[in-house]
C-alpha cells in the first residue's frame, strides 16, 4: 500500500509518498514560497541526492498538480501512475471542536470543514485546494485529513476560554483552538522516545517555528495551553500575520484606514508580521540576508521574531511550573541555527544549554584550516569555555566524545577523514546505543562525504550529523 500524504501550508506544500507495508519513504519533497518571486521544488531522488526546479507556483493548486507530475513523470517518477497510490492524507488546520482524530474526507466532512474557513483564512483554504486538486486527477482516491487542533483539545477550560461573555463561546464556538498540533504531537513523542522519559511527569515547550509559528506547553504528554488561539493569526509574530496585538488597535486601525473587516484580516494575515515590518519579505532567509546586510528594518523584524518565542517560553515554563525539554522545529526553528541560540540566551537560569553544544570537542587527526577557525571563533567554545581534546584517530575521537555524552554532556566530533565505518567497533557501537541522554554531533570537515557517514550512523537517534 502507498500512501501519499500532503502538508499545504500557508506558503508552502511539503509531500512524502510511503510504502506502509515497508515503511519506506519512496519519494520526498517540498514546495516553497508559494506566490512569491523564486518559488521552487526541491525533492529527493532515490540515489539521496537532492534536485531542485525553479518554476513559477502562483498558488497551491497548481504546486499540488506538480507533485503529482513530478511523481509520475518519466524522469524523475517512482509510480507509473497516480492509481498506483492508495489513498492521500492531508494536513487539515481548523476544524473546530468538530474533529478530535483522523478523518475520511467525505463531501459531508469537506463541508464542515469549509464552514470553518473564516477562521483559518490562509491554511484552510489552501487545505482544500490540495484535496480538490487530488479529487480532479483521481475522483476515487481516498483521502484522509488529520487536523491541526485535535492534539490541542486536551487544554483545560481556564486556558482556552476567552475573557468575553460566555454566551459567545455556546452560540459561536469563540474559544482557543491551537494549530500545529501535528507537528507538536509528533516532536514531543520522538522527543520522549529519544529521551527515554515518560509522559507522566514531563514537561515540555514545543516551538514549531516557520512562516507560520506556534509554541506548546505539554505536560505529561498532552497539550495545556498553547499560542495560537481562535485563529492561526493569535501569538508568535509570523511570515505576514501579526501575531497578538491589542485587541483595542483593531477598531483604531480600522478608523484610520477606513478599512472594514475583510480589509483588516487581510492586513493582519497577509501583510503584517515579517514581511509588514522588514519591507523585504516574508521568508526569514532573506530577511536575514537584509539585517546582516545592514538593513535596520530587517534587523528590527528579526529582534522582534525572537523575542516573542522568548516570551512564550517563559510563560509556559511558569505555566507548568518548570521545563525538562525545549523543542524546536519547522522550517525556521529546525534550519536556521542562530533561532535557537538566540532565543535560549538568556534562559541559562532554567537549564536552558544556549547553542546547544557542551563537552568535549574531539578531533580525528588534524583538522583544516576552516574546522580550527570554526572552533577557535565559536560562541560556543568561548562562552562555555569548553575543552579541546585532540585525537589521533576517528575511533579515539568518538571514545573521547561518547565517553562525554554517557554523563549526559554533548559532544562535537569534528571528522576530517568521514569515509570509515565508525559504527563497525563493537565499542563504539554499543557506547552508541547506551549514551545517558548525551547526543554526539559528527561535523564533517568536507561537507561533500556526509552521506557516508549518515548512512553509517542510520538509526542511531542519538547521533546528528551536521
Amino acid at each position: 500500500m502507498k500512501i501519499l500524504v500532503l502538508n499545504c501550508g500557508s506558503s508552502s506544500i511539503k509531500y512524502q509518498l510511503f510504502d506502509i507495508e515497508t515503511k519506506e519513504v519512496i519519494a520526498k519533497g517540498g514546495i516553497e514560497k508559494i506566490g512569491l518571486e523564486g518559488s521552487f521544488i526541491k525533492f529527493t531522488l532515490p540515489n539521496g541526492e537532492k534536485e531542485t526546479i525553479t518554476t513559477a507556483i502562483p498558488e497551491h493548486t497548481t504546486g499540488v498538480r506538480l507533485i503529482i507530475d513530478l511523481l509520475t513523470s518519466d524522469k524523475y517518477g517512482v509510480v507509473k501512475s497516480i492509481e498506483e497510490i492508495d489513498a492521500v492524507g492531508h494536513r487539515m488546520v481548523h476544524g473546530g471542536e468538530k474533529f478530535s482524530a483522523s478523518t475520511l474526507l467525505t463531501p459531508e466532512v469537506l463541508e464542515t470543514f469549509e464552514a470553518c474557513n473564516d477562521l483559518a483564512p490562509l491554511h484552510n483554504p489552501a487545505n482544500l485546494k490540495g484535496v480538490n486538486a487530488v479529487k480532479e486527477v483521481a475522483p476515487d482516491m481516498p483521502q484522509v485529513g488529520v487536523f491541526d487542533t485535535a492534539f490541542h483539545q486536551t487544554m483545560p477550560d481556564y486556558a482556552y476560554m476567552y475573557a468575553v461573555p460566555y454566551e459567545l463561546y455556546e452560540k459561536y464556538g469563540v474559544r482557543r483552538y491551537g494549530f500545529h498540533g501535528t507537528s507538536h504531537r509528533y516532536i514531543t513523542k520522538r522527543a520522549l522516545e529519544m529521551l527515554n522519559i515518560p509522559a507522566e511527569g514531563s514537561k515540555i515547550i514545543t516551538c514549531h517555528i516557520g512562516n507560520g509559528g506556534s509554541c506548546a506547553a505539554v505536560k505529561d504528554g498532552k497539550s495545556i495551553d498553547t499560542s495560537m488561539g481562535l485563529t492561526p493569526l493569535a501569538g508568535l509574530m509570523m511570515g505576514t500575520r501579526s501575531g497578538d496585538i491589542d485587541p483595542g488597535a483593531i477598531p483604531f486601525i480600522m478608523d484610520k484606514m477606513g478599512l472594514d473587516t475583510h480589509g483588516l484580516s487581510d492586513l493582519l494575515n497577509k501583510k503584517s508580521g515579517v514581511a509588514g515590518i522588514s519591507g523585504v519579505s516574508s521568508d526569514m532567509r532573506e530577511v536575514k540576508a537584509a539585517a546582516d546586510a545592514g538593513n535596520k528594518r530587517a534587523e528590527l523584524a528579526n529582534t522582534m521574531y525572537f523575542y516573542r518565542i522568548k516570551k512564550y517560553i517563559g510563560e509556559y515554563a511558569a505555566a507548568m511550573g518548570g521545563v525538562d525539554v525545549i523543542i524546536f522545529a519547522g522550517g525556521v526553528g529546525e534550519n536556521q541555527a542562530d533561532c535557537r541560540e538566540i532565543v535560549l540566551e538568556g534562559l541559562e537560569f532554567m537549564g536552558a544549554l544556549n547553542a546547544g553544544i557542551s563537552g568535549v570537542y574531539a578531533y580525528p587527526g588534524t583538522p583544516s584550516t576552516e574546522i580550527t577557525e570554526f572552533i577557535q571563533s565559536s560562541s560556543i567554545t568561548k562562552e562555555r569555555g569548553i575543552h579541546s581534546r585532540w585525537c589521533t584517530n576517528e575511533k579515539t575521537a568518538m571514545e573521547a566524545a561518547l565517553g562525554a555524552s554517557y554523563v549526559g554532556k554533548r559532544a562535537l566530533v569534528c571528522m576530517k577523514h568521514v569515509g570509515m565505518n565508525v559504527c563497525a567497533d563493537p565499542f563504539v557501537n554499543s557506547a552508541m546505543t547506551g549514551v545517558n541522554g548525551g547526543l554526539v554531533v559528527l561535523v564533517a570537515d568536507d561537507p561533500s562525504r556526509c552521506k557516508a557517514v549518515r548512512q553509517d550512523v542510520k538509526g542511531y537517534s542519538n547521533i546528528l550529523i551536521i
